[in-house]
């Protein structure tokens, strides 16, 4: 906290190079050391022990065969993971429609060029490179602790068993820059929020850089002291990605159309987010159900709210659109009547960057797990993508 507000944000975005690399040495590292025990042999070993449901896309309902119940789920939770999560719930993190303090790093690039190539590296670390460790340590978990009545104490166990212990002082390194740079990241961010939001805008209006500057630095340092507060009463990590799960339940979809239908405004979001919030909390206080149901009672109701707010309020004004669509180029049937009037603009294209990022996501695993044909396959439509982005241009 106290470099957080000292450095600012360059501070935080220079600091953040370190610490990832960092963790994901360490992550990368106790993937190979896990691989590497006797007990899994290596991947050939790892595949061969573990049931073949457990290298499946999709899990297993209800029973599932001896060795694959970690992979179990009912049907309802399912749908809710795949169906609604992903794209309805907002989160720090997880912005499905973009914003949050992927948005305030974007608006700190160079320029737009510079901020669609660092927002397509961030897709491509986050995505594809940084979770198959992970994945490695949980599978080979599943190998060395077949009897482990606590899952979620495999990966420690494999540090603390397979590791050596230069390598183990690396990996505890690693939590330690991983924690520190989600904790600088949220600092800066929500200290921005108060400052240019509020303080700067309701309290302080003609408040100079030199007193926004120590401002945001008495900020950091509250925000720093409520989330430590918040985190004291947390039982365990799960608890509070369930709370921001729920919490922003249906949130997602107003996001996500903002981009692509031009009725949506500002009234639209708002009544989103209170939405989401009173149903959450009449959900807490009134029945007894929990995540991830929760989220088949949340996303429709917090999207209903929304529709109907937006359809009650006039929408914004067609200058205002206008520019909007010329700046952005959004694309889809939902911007058609602003696009008949200005004319002549294409809308960007994102096809390129989806087929590179879900090419190299899936070329990863198949290069671990699969066979050399799927792993080709993958890696040249992940070449394909860049090949087309290259040719095109990113602009």
């Amino acid at each position: 906290g106290i470099y957080t507000a000292l450095s600012g944000l360059r501070g935080v975005v220079v600091s953040d190079i370190v610490l990832f690399a960092v963790a994901t040495l360490g992550a990368w590292a106790l993937a190979h050391f896990a691989l590497a025990a006797a007990e899994v042999g290596g991947i050939d070993g790892l595949t061969r022990q573990l049931p073949a449901e457990t290298f499946q896309l999709l899990p297993q309902f209800g029973a599932a065969p001896d060795g694959a119940q970690a992979f179990a789920l009912p049907l309802t939770a399912f749908i809710a993971f795949l169906g609604l999560q992903w794209w309805a719930s907002w989160y720090p993190g997880q912005e499905p429609g973009g914003g949050g303090y992927l948005a305030q790093r974007m608006m700190s690039a160079k320029d737009e060029r510079h901020a669609l190539l660092a927002t397509l590296w961030f897709a491509v670390a986050h995505y594809c490179l940084r979770p198959w460790p992970w994945i490695v340590v949980a599978l080979a978990a599943l190998v060395l602790y077949p009897d482990l009545a606590d899952r979620e104490s495999g990966y420690a166990l494999v540090m603390r068993d397979h590791l050596p212990a230069g390598w183990r002082g690396l990996m505890i390194g690693g939590f330690f820059a991983a924690y520190m740079s989600t904790v600088s990241t949220q600092l800066n961010w929500g200290t921005s929020y108060l400052i240019n939001d509020v303080y700067a805008r309701f309290l302080r209006a003609r408040a100079g850089q030199r007193e926004l500057v120590a401002a945001s630095r008495v900020a950091t340092l509250l925000v720093m002291l409520l989330s430590g507060w918040v985190t004291f009463h947390l039982e365990d990590v799960r608890q509070a990605w369930e709370f921001a799960l729920e919490s922003g339940a249906g949130i997602g979809l107003v996001l996500i159309l903002r981009w692509y239908w031009w009725r949506v405004n500002a009234v639209s979001e708002i009544v989103a987010l209170a939405a989401s919030a009173a149903g959450f909390i009449g959900l807490r206080l009134f029945t007894a159900i929990a995540f991830p149901e929760s989220l088949l009672y949340l996303v429709p109701w917090t999207t209903a709210c929304w529709l109907a707010a937006t359809w009650m309020t006039p929408p914004e004004p067609l200058s205002r659109l206008t520019a909007f669509y010329r700046r952005v180029r959004p694309g889809g049937p939902g911007w058609a009547p602003v696009a008949a009037r200005v004319g002549g603009d294409q809308p960007d294209r994102i096809g390129g960057r989806l087929v590179l990022v879900y090419g190299l996501l899936f070329a990863a695993g198949a290069l671990l797990f699969g066979t050399a044909a799927s792993a080709s396959l993958w890696t040249a439509l992940a070449v394909a993508g860049g090949a087309w982005l290259q040719r095109r241009g990113i602009r």
